[in-house]
């Protein structure tokens, strides 16, 4: 385990799960400027995926194994990797310029790599 994960009193304490944090409140902004007939659409499916990123991590770190904790990261990464295709979806519909939210996805993609290696690589001793 990374010592983040073991200095962390809780999952907010975690800077994997901060910047997610930060990315679903920019897609949140993001998104209300979307067409009103996309609310059920692109709308909701770009925001369910941003918050199953800092959703993942939360509950991962409640998890007492490491492979439990890792298989959360994976979902986490998974969604981002969702949210990416529909920033690229809004962009290519022109409902509005995701520039500023996907630098977001691309700071929290990172952190919560550097987050998942250390578990990974402790998993694989």
């Amino acid at each position: 385990m990374d010592d983040e994960s073991r200095a962390a009193k809780s999952f907010r304490d975690v800077v994997a799960w901060q910047r997610a944090h930060q990315l679903v409140l920019s897609v949140y902004r993001l998104t209300d400027g979307f067409p009103r007939h996309e609310l059920f659409g692109l709308t909701n499916r770009l925001r369910r995926a941003a918050v199953s990123v800092p959703a993942n991590i939360a509950e991962g770190f409640t998890r007492e194994s490491d492979a439990e904790k890792l298989r959360f990261l994976n979902v986490a990464r998974g969604s981002l990797e969702e949210c990416r295709y529909y920033l690229v979806l809004c962009r290519d519909l022109g409902y509005a310029d995701p520039t500023a939210t996907e630098a977001e996805l691309d700071r929290a993609s990172h952190l919560l790599a550097r987050h998942a290696s250390p578990i990974r690589q402790w998993l694989r001793k």
